[in-house]
């Protein structure tokens, strides 16, 4: 607003003279440019300080109002100071109220609102700047006898008063406005920060608990995206999701995201609440740091399986296994340490649900298509092998920086799943791959899931088994992080 100011200044008050040649003459009295030149460099000064990012807001706020003031005396001193020139004309005085002080005095309100009581404060304030400006101009004059008390104030005060109740009014509307939002950031005993990330289902904020000093990431699930609009089906969906959120919560794997609390809000809106990581995901990681070494690779993988070796034990598949619901971060004193992601969404196999409490449509596949396994695409039953070729399309994407399958379209990425062999990893792996790891990785991309590695269990002691010539370390992973610490700024844990 302090920048609006002084560029609408400049504009109103030197912009004309330049265009038309007459700014020499504006710049040889001293009244006609002083106010302006002072009251653009005021605007540009406030702007100047506010921008600071170590102001605190309220401190800023303030600031704001008086600039609020003072800016209004700017604009009636260079609209009044020349009123001794037109002594001649005295009508003029009848036609100078209000002026655009009511205007710059709206507009702030509404755009800069504060808490109403200082705001009414600084419009009083504000609004008597042309009375007084107009007073002491005309006294200094000697022209006051051209008005009556009754008649100055109707002309140069009551107006303003008007546009103060008018200001005030919006004041008042727009600052409750901006409490409702704030209450609405507000869910239940965590408050709403700031968003980190968007997606196809639903978005991801931070937040903090308002009693603990515990940061929290939530997730929320928009119905619609899933199951469809319809009263009926958010109402089963609702069911499904309060029995897999449980399931969920129980899992205790160190890899396994923690689950704090989920719900549904009053706009009929998912959401849980987990903790809040330091890192990035493996689509991201790979995005920005390339495809990685095969035992950095291993590395992962194992603590992946680890996490869905728990969930299997209890009949939970994930369904979604893909890179970026693998997060990569550091816990405590730990480095390179995976956290799986999105339990919240996963088909049960130890407590089927009744028909009516399916998570999707019939017709409906959740999922990645460069990440989704044949059966899934078809519709077919899912087991624990399902999340094992989603595991394989995650090493692939690990050490090649690619995906297994690509295409322009949905239906032709799915066409290669159901029908094409992938290539072998190591054609496009840039650092190689052990014999071992790619038939392993092969294994696990098979189309039937009786060919993939029967269990998470029997997948982690294969990658354990990989011969390597110099395996990932903790000291690696915690040199790769001391050379990449400003990481974390640019990701969303989504």
């Amino acid at each position: 607003m302090a920048i609006t100011f002084s560029l609408a200044f400049f504009f109103a008050d030197l912009f004309p003279p330049l265009v038309t040649g007459e700014i020499r003459q504006k710049f040889a009295v001293l009244s006609e440019w002083l106010p302006t030149v002072c009251s653009i460099v005021l605007g540009l000064l406030v702007a100047a300080l506010v921008s600071r990012p170590r102001m605190r807001w309220d401190t800023k706020l303030n600031l704001g109002l008086a600039f609020e003031v003072a800016s209004s005396y700017g604009i009636a001193l260079s609209q009044y100071l020349m009123l001794p020139m037109h002594a001649d004309t005295p009508v003029v005085y009848y036609a100078l109220s209000p002026s655009w002080v009511a205007v710059w005095m709206i507009t702030f309100s509404i755009v800069v609102p504060a808490p109403p009581k200082r705001a009414l404060l600084a419009l009083i304030a504000a609004a008597s700047a042309p009375p007084v400006v107009i007073g002491l101009v005309l006294r200094q004059a000697k022209l006051l006898h051209f008005f009556t008390a009754g008649g100055f104030f109707f002309q140069h005060v009551f107006p303003y008063m008007i546009c103060v109740a008018l200001a005030y009014v919006s004041v008042r509307v727009v600052y409750a406005l901006g409490a409702h939002v704030s209450r609405a950031r507000e869910l239940g005993s965590y408050h709403l920060i700031e968003r980190l990330g968007r997606g196809g289902m639903g978005e991801v904020w931070r937040a903090s608990h308002q009693l603990l000093a515990r940061p929290a990431a939530i997730k929320f699930i928009r119905p619609e995206t899933i199951s469809g609009s319809n009263a009926e089906e958010s109402e089963k969906l609702l069911k499904r999701f309060e029995l897999e959120a449980r399931a969920t919560a129980s899992l205790s794997s160190a890899h396994t995201v923690d689950l704090y609390d989920f719900g549904v809000t009053d706009e009929g809106t998912f959401y849980y609440v987990m903790e809040l990581l330091d890192g990035l995901d493996c689509d991201d990681l790979v995005r920005r740091f390339g495809p990685l070494p095969p035992a950095r690779v291993v590395y992962l993988m194992r603590q992946i399986c680890e996490s869905l070796e728990e969930a299997h034990d209890k009949g939970l598949i994930h369904r979604d296994v893909k890179p970026a619901n693998i997060y990569v971060c550091r816990s405590g004193v730990r480095y390179d340490f995976v956290k799986v992601l999105d339990f919240g969404l996963v088909a049960n196999l130890a407590a089927p649900p009744a028909p009516e409490l399916r998570l999707t449509l019939p017709e409906q596949a959740i999922g990645t298509p460069e990440f989704m396994a044949p059966e899934m695409a078809l519709g077919q039953v899912v087991d624990l092998r399902t999340d094992l070729y989603g595991l394989g399309c995650v090493a692939y994407w690990l050490a090649t920086g690619r995906p297994v399958f690509e295409g322009s379209h949905f239906y032709e990425i799915i066409s290669k799943h159901l029908n094409t062999a992938p290539d072998p990893p190591s054609l496009h792996a840039p650092a190689g791959m052990p014999r071992e790891l790619e038939s392993l990785i092969l294994k696990c991309l098979e189309k039937s899931p009786e060919q993939r590695p029967p269990s998470a269990r029997d997948l982690g002691r294969q990658l354990e088994a990989i011969a390597l010539d110099a395996p990932w370390s903790d000291e690696q992973a915690e040199a790769w992080w001391a050379e990449h610490r400003a990481i974390p700024a640019a990701n969303a844990q989504t």
